[in-house]
């Protein structure tokens, strides 16, 4: 590995219908499995993921916006999807990231969603391996 800043644990027990907690003990959650309509209340991995794109890419976003001297607000919502794969009969994911910017035209939305993207290590880590959708929308 490159240089290491920092490392983050979490450990997971029971699988989709499980618990998962970190190390601080901050994240300590039930985990339910949506598909299985059982009502239970409860998070998921996607769920988890989606917090966790959200704000590494709001983060790559502005970091873009500052080296370009823009003065942003931003939103990003993550809508991570869990799908059936053809290829192997087995799951994958999908993300669409909503990317809300105030202060910049449109134009200007949709360069630096691109630049995030390519800035992001979210992005980095998925890229080539699921669909990610970038929804630029200048408010």
């Amino acid at each position: 590995m490159s240089n290491v800043l920092f490392t983050s644990t979490a450990i997971a027990t029971g699988g989709r219908n499980g618990h998962v907690k970190s190390d601080d003990g901050l994240i300590d959650l039930k985990l339910v499995n949506p598909a299985d309509k059982s009502g239970d209340k409860g998070s998921n991995p996607e769920q988890l993921f989606a917090a966790g794109y959200a704000a590494c890419y709001d983060g790559a976003l502005n970091h873009i916006a500052s080296s370009k001297k823009k003065e942003i607000d931003s939103s990003i919502t993550a809508d991570v999807s869990f799908m059936k794969d053809p290829a192997d009969n087995g799951f994958k994911i999908g993300v669409t990231l909503n990317i809300n910017i105030k202060g910049v035209t449109q134009e200007e939305a949709e360069e630096l969603a691109k630049a995030a993207h390519d800035f992001c290590p979210y992005s980095k880590a998925t890229r080539g391996n699921i669909d990610v959708e970038l929804k630029p929308n200048a408010v």
